[in-house]
């Protein structure tokens, strides 16, 4: 076969692997407006992680067809160099063309595994900026203002309907009516005009939730506008949200990916920006569940930022890790993490367990109290860019995962992630107001993953974080377990007074055993605060509260923790 014909047929492997890939994708999201008309809980999380699974898994198809069509020459680069050029020929103006490349991407690196970025066999990211002309492509559907709201959203709701009824048409669309009539009188001037109202023409799903996403347009400018349906008894707007805040939280790193289907992805992550302004391009690739392209996006950015700045690498403040290096760049909002080579006592887990956990909580319904971690292989930066503390201990503590090459210094693997603010530090930082709040939520939290499944194992405060949004979350991942697969115990009482007073229990303890009632030790935190947590969650250090939840979850009873506090009562009180 000449060289023409071959470097035709591998690009036509790719593509093909691609499209198919792009076709399962958008079979498992559209599956998703069925689970929701059909209450099908459990069948959505099934979902996430088979979608989830499905990148990895095709690129490992392709990678396998080429191997077996190249054979010895898979990995001859300048044959991959002169395939890249081919294939970039034939995507010119092709809409969502970035997803191709990158899944060209991964299978070259996959091939060569390629450190850094090799600009001749794989694809530069551009600048969003220079895909514009495709974003104009985003199918919106746009209703003028005449009348009333209430009018407009009468429509609306028939328009954008179910196979399932809505309760009643007339009474959401005046719910509707009366939120956005509230929300503009409280920050606009009496005399605002509404011109129009667009909505991205689809439904965007997550847990036991269905969103409009789109933007209510009037003579001061406009302002975003998300509606959250809910069926319980048919149909029903459950929230309307207006603020940005709310809906940056709604589309927040802490969250599971939603199911959305718009005619161009890079056109609904552009209508989401200029809804969200602060929100990073990378995060809505992810949210909305392109996870690799949210990967490449996050390392443009990082790498640019980088470039354009004179910082260095320094450890992310916070109590030292037992299990990781964890490391961050002032300059900007990311932490990176490696996994140490040897862990300190008392951890008694491996590399491959920590690893293992991280990839339960990528699949794992978030509940918006899980940061969501990206796993990335090859970084390289240079290595005067880290501090001469950072570098020394990488090399001499993380060697499996950090190395010298030449000028820079090369992460084999690293997790990354939004940094926050530890909860230790922060109750310490702020006003007993504020911490008191921080506090309260952090044992919400603990609650929200448990109706989750799942378990964080280690509750120490240094283990949650505290967001720019003020929600406790939680980042440290290597003792996480499933409820499902606890044993949650009470303490035996002790048999006499010498065994109270033995410094190790008396008991056995199993691998998996859990005694709520000693989780008191991990509530450092003063008097004052520690009376205010146990106010409200004093029954996480009961085993009675975690076996009933357990046993929710082993009946297949699936409860779904929804992104924001619902504001049904206001709702009602229009009603």
């Amino acid at each position: 076969m000449s060289d023409r014909n071959l470097i035709a047929e591998c690009s036509q492997i790719i593509y093909d692997g691609f499209i198919r890939y792009n076709n399962s994708f958008h079979v498992m999201t559209r599956r998703a407006r069925t689970r929701f008309e059909q209450r099908d809980w459990k069948g959505h999380q099934e979902d996430i992680v088979d979608r989830i699974d499905l990148y990895s898994k095709s690129v490992r198809r392709v990678v396998l067809a080429l191997r077996n069509t190249l054979d010895g020459r898979v990995n001859d680069e300048k044959l991959w160099h002169e395939i890249r050029s081919y294939f970039a020929d034939r995507l010119n103006e092709v809409p969502d063309n970035d997803f191709i490349k990158t899944f060209f991407n991964s299978t070259t690196r996959r091939i060569f595994g390629t450190e850094g970025v090799d600009p001749e066999i794989e694809f530069i990211s551009s600048d969003p900026t220079d895909d514009l002309h495709l974003i104009m492509s985003l199918n919106i559907r746009r209703y003028p203002y005449w009348i009333s709201l209430q009018k407009i959203f009468e429509t609306i709701l028939n328009d954008f309907s179910f196979r399932v009824p809505y309760d009643n048409i007339d009474r959401n669309a005046k719910r509707i009516a009366k939120v956005i009539e509230s929300y503009v009188k409280e920050n606009y001037e009496e005399n605002i005009e509404y011109l129009r109202v667009e909505f991205i023409d689809t439904f965007f799903y997550q847990a036991a939730r269905a969103y409009l996403v789109g933007k209510l347009i009037h003579s001061e400018g406009e302002s975003p506008i998300v509606i959250a349906f809910k069926n319980e008894k048919g149909i029903s707007v459950d929230a309307v949200f207006l603020d940005e805040k709310d809906i940056s939280l709604i589309f927040g790193y802490t969250r599971s990916y939603y199911f959305a289907d718009p005619n161009s992805v890079i056109g609904a992550v552009h209508f989401l920006k200029s809804m969200l302004p602060k929100k990073p391009i990378d995060e809505l690739y992810t949210v909305l569940g392109r996870l690799r392209q949210g990967k490449t996006e996050r390392h443009r950015t990082f790498t640019e930022h980088l470039n354009n700045t004179l910082d260095k690498f320094v450890h992310a403040e916070g109590d030292t890790g037992l299990v990781m290096i964890v490391f961050t760049l002032p300059s900007y909002n990311l932490v990176f993490k490696v996994i140490r080579d040897i862990f300190g006592y008392p951890k008694t887990i491996s590399r491959k367990d920590v690893i293992g956990k991280y990839k339960l909580v990528s699949k794992h319904d978030r509940a918006g109290r899980l940061i969501d971690t990206q796993e990335f292989l090859n970084l390289e930066y240079p290595k005067n860019r880290f501090s001469r503390e950072l570098r020394e201990e990488l090399l001499k503590a993380a060697s499996e995962s950090v190395s010298i090459e030449g000028n820079n210094l090369l992460l084999k693997h690293a997790y990354v992630e939004r940094r926050v603010r530890p909860l230790n530090l922060y109750i310490n930082e702020v006003s007993e107001e504020e911490a008191l709040y921080a506090v309260i939520d952090y044992g919400q939290a603990i609650k929200d993953l448990a109706q989750t499944n799942i378990f964080t194992g280690d509750l120490l405060l240094k283990n949650f974080g505290v967001t720019a949004h003020n929600r406790v979350i939680f980042y440290d991942y290597d003792e996480v377990a499933l409820i499902t697969e606890c044993n949650f115990r009470d303490v035996p009482e002790a048999s006499d007074y010498e065994d109270e007073m033995l410094a190790e229990t008396w008991y056995f303890v199993a691998e998996n055993d859990i005694f709520p009632e000693e989780f008191i030790r991990f509530l450092s935190m003063n008097d004052d605060l520690k009376t205010e947590f146990m106010k409200y969650h004093k029954d996480l250090l009961t085993a009675e509260y975690w076996r009933k939840v357990q046993q929710q979850h082993l009946k297949g009873q699936v409860s779904l923790v929804v992104p924001y506090t619902s504001t049904t009562s206001k709702l009602k009180e229009i009603d």
